[in-house]
């Protein structure tokens, strides 16, 4: 079997694909794209997988190409979908089209004159000047509407299953342009295989049947798992619903960090085969040693360390991790100081905070500050006596009553965060 497969498969990360796959990527280096709506400007984790598949792709030494849909995003497909999603205008598709392509960059290899650097295309480039005619004729006739029925993508809206509300004609040629992506990309970039989610499998053959009737060619298609939590819930999104982005400026490094961190031992033993580059060996060693001591998290803080190296770099990394750090006390105060404010509130994130006045919090009595000024404990006494149980700390480091915070404590030069305890927190905004 190709080396290719053989990676999908032992990664769990293989569902199908067409007769003569196997024997294709054997045959010669092969060009292979897969498509990347622009519906945002950004992707999210939701697409790693298929960026990941376009890097072992290119690193068992075929061609990769990432195809921006600037022309099927102003569609929408309608693959997994029950109702049809707000049309975008031409200036933001473009906007975000940019934005991808720039994004799909640090993930492949596009340097060197080798057979198989990577490329971006978007499909708007070729199919802006094709008019419904042309395409009716020359597209249309190729496939039946018997064809395109069959799809299950098609069939489950047609069908009203699971709250569909049917599909407007706009939708049902999703899969011919599609296709005809495919097609032109056979014809004119040696393209003989489309890959993607198992949703995507009627969209891809559809391309391949195309190319059969239109060009007497040949060409395949594989896909991949849909990715979803072990207990079957839906992966990629927070408990309130919200995407985590690929870009740092829509959802910050550390709070991507701490998406894979938090991952239950079940997902983490997929999602280190799925999203990371380690080898097989590493990995089932990782898995018994973390079997060993699930307690010690090997597992996930090696995943949540792989993935946003990858994403983010190393740089990013290192300040996600000291920042998760301080919340586990494994951390000095020259850390807590160092961070910036971004980051300082999302690690804390939900801590009440009150804005005081400088002169009423550097070099004022702790007793002070504590009741009266900032109104974390309720009375001098209960400052006192918190203090004199050594519960009472300044930025993670405990204190006692002769205690005076300076410029120097302050947090990115303006927080200064309170604690009684180990779990009851108070930020101070020094205005």
């Amino acid at each position: 079997m190709n080396s290719f497969i053989e990676e999908l498969k032992w990664r769990g990360l293989f569902a199908d694909m067409m007769p003569g796959t196997d024997e294709q990527l054997n045959k010669e280096v092969t060009t292979a794209y897969i498509g990347f709506d622009p519906t945002a400007d950004s992707l999210h984790i939701g697409s790693l997988i298929q960026i990941k598949i376009l890097a072992h792709f290119q690193q068992h030494g075929h061609k990769p190409i990432a195809l921006v849909g600037g022309a099927t995003g102003m569609i929408g497909d309608p693959s997994g979908k029950s109702a049809e999603r707000n049309l975008l205008d031409e200036e933001t598709l473009l906007h975000y089209v940019d934005c991808l392509k720039n994004q799909l960059s640090q993930f492949l290899n596009f340097d060197g004159d080798g057979a198989n650097k990577a490329e971006l295309v978007n499909n708007y480039d070729w199919m802006k000047n094709i008019s419904f005619l042309d395409f009716a004729k020359n597209v249309g006739k190729n496939i039946t509407v018997n064809y395109m029925m069959a799809k299950d993508s098609v069939k489950k809206r047609f069908s009203g299953e699971a709250g569909a509300e049917g599909m407007s004609f706009t939708e049902f040629t999703y899969q011919l342009i599609q296709g005809y992506d495919f097609l032109h990309l056979y014809q004119n970039n040696n393209v003989k295989l489309q890959m993607g989610g198992s949703d995507q499998w009627g969209n891809i053959t559809t391309g391949t049947e195309l190319i059969r009737r239109k060009a007497q060619g040949e060409a395949f298609a594989l896909t991949v798992p849909l990715i979803t939590k072990a207990d079957g819930s839906k992966f990629g999104k927070s408990e309130s619903g919200e995407n985590y982005w690929l870009d740092k400026k829509k959802t910050s490094p550390y709070k991507f960090y701490q998406f894979w961190l938090n991952a239950t031992d079940a997902d983490a033993e997929r999602f280190i085969k799925f999203y990371t580059f380690l080898g097989k060996e590493e990995i089932e060693a990782l898995i018994e040693e973390h079997k060993t001591a699930p307690h010690e998290r090997k597992l996930q803080k090696k995943l949540a360390e792989e993935v946003t190296v990858w994403v983010h770099g190393r740089e990013e990394y290192e300040k996600a991790l000291k920042a998760s750090e301080i919340l586990f006390g494994r951390s000095t105060a020259e850390d807590l100081v160092s961070l910036d404010e971004e980051i300082f509130l999302e690690v804390f994130d939900g801590v009440p905070q009150k804005e005081v006045a400088k002169a009423d919090v550097l070099g004022i009595n702790i007793i002070d500050l504590l009741s009266e000024k900032s109104g974390f404990l309720k009375s001098k006494s209960e400052a006192q006596r918190e203090i004199k149980g050594n519960s009472i700390s300044v930025n993670k480091q405990k204190i006692n009553d002769t205690f005076t915070a300076n410029e120097s404590d302050l947090i990115d030069g303006k927080f200064l965060l309170l604690q009684k305890g180990k779990k009851s927190y108070f930020i101070i905004k020094v205005q």
